[in-house]
Order: structure tokens, then sequence, then C-alpha cells
């Protein structure tokens, strides 16, 4: 990542971040050591080493929403989301990501919410997650509490995300779909934590705390730039 400049990002991204990127120095490289509000990355499950992804494919039961599953190739561009503020509390372009904060995850590429309800997941009957909502707005069940061991969130942390509605907390345990989607991983929720339920922060565009474009005016709730 160190090594990344701003015509090499992945075409998957928006423009308009890749414009941000080489006009005002966001971080693109390990020097940022926290996620920030705004900020556009890859999530990990450390245990089955598969990145958080989603895609313009439905659940064939349950919530019939839009899938969530993960995924063992790095460069998949459908494994970005914008980390954002909640529908009640904005948080800050470049803002630290404080331990216990609520946030959303937003699909960069389909503009759908991670999102969960007490449907049960189609192959291990755990807590389904899809994607849910139209341009980065959906509902109140998009929440997620982020846990961690310190003051913010550190990228090199691995993280737990409770689901603030269910109290559940988003996992992989290592089910495998098969056809449309052969070789991608479940992902769910689960109510007890575990080595299946630890994240990490990977890829991204990481905005820097000192960047400020206009003032105090919430960039991450821009969802139609994302």
């Amino acid at each position: 990542m160190g090594h990344l400049d701003c015509i090499i990002l992945p075409n998957s991204l928006p423009t308009i971040l890749v414009l941000l990127t080489c006009t005002f120095g966001l971080s693109l490289g390990t020097e940022l050591g926290f996620v920030t509000c705004g900020s556009v990355l890859k999530l990990l499950n450390t245990k089955h080493n598969v990145r958080l992804h989603s895609h313009d494919v439905r659940y064939g039961s349950g919530s019939g929403q839009q899938s969530v599953t993960g995924v063992t190739s790095v460069e998949d561009g459908n494994s970005y989301w914008s980390v954002r503020g909640t529908i009640d509390t904005s948080c800050h372009r470049g803002s630290p990501i404080k331990c216990g904060q609520n946030i959303r995850l937003t699909h960069v590429n389909t503009g759908r919410n991670l999102h969960s309800h007490y449907f049960v997941s189609p192959l291990s009957s755990n807590q389904e997650v899809s994607a849910f909502g139209d341009e980065g707005e959906g509902d109140h069940l998009d929440e997620w509490t982020v846990q961690c061991g310190g003051s913010v969130w550190k990228r090199a942390e691995a993280v737990r995300f409770r689901h603030k509605a269910t109290d559940a907390l988003l996992a992989v345990t290592g089910e495998q779909y098969g056809r449309p989607i052969n070789g991608q991983r479940e992902v769910h929720a689960m109510a007890s934590p575990s080595q299946h339920s630890l994240w990490k922060a990977m890829e991204g565009v990481f905005l820097k705390p000192s960047e400020n474009l206009a003032g105090s005016r919430d960039y991450s709730r821009l969802h139609t730039e994302f």
C-alpha cells in the first residue's frame, strides 16, 4: 500500500476519491495508523482470510435483499466500504473512529449499507447479514458498533462489529456458496464473540484528520459521491 498513488487506484473506486487523493493528499499508505470517518477501505476476516464483499446478487431466501459475502480475492473492487456516521449522529470527515462508536458501512459500488435483522442466513442458519438501502440511506438496522481495545480503531488491530439493534457480531465461519457465487463465504452475525468475528482494516483511502475542505462540513454524509 505504501507505493500506491492516484493513477493506480482500482477502477472501481469512485472518481471523486481519485480526485480528492490527487488534490488533497489523502492517506493511501501506512503512515495513518487509525481509521477515520469518510475513509474507504476493505475489511479482512482474520480467521478465514476473506474480505467483506457485496454485489448486485440477492438472497434467494430470507430477506431477499442484496447478499453480503467474503471473498479471497485481494483485487476485487466490490469489496470497498465507506465508513460513515449514523442517521442520528454524523461524524466529521477525517475524524478518528472511536472504540464504541456507532457507524454505518456503505458498499461503494452499490450504495447499500451493511445491514442485519432476524432473518436466518441461508447456509449456517445464523443471523442474516445483507446490504440494504438506496444511495447510502437505509434505516436503523444499518448501524454497527466498533469494538476495539483502545480509544480509537487502529488499522493494525483486529476489531469486532456488533450490530446495534440485535447485539450480534459480524462473522464468517467458513460455509461456501455454490453457483452463481461459487466459492464465496457466507457472512452472517452471531451472538457470541470468537475468532470468527475479528476483522482488520486493509487496503483503502484513509482520510487524514488534518484535511478540512470546507470548515466543519460533514463530507461523510455525501453518500452520492460513493
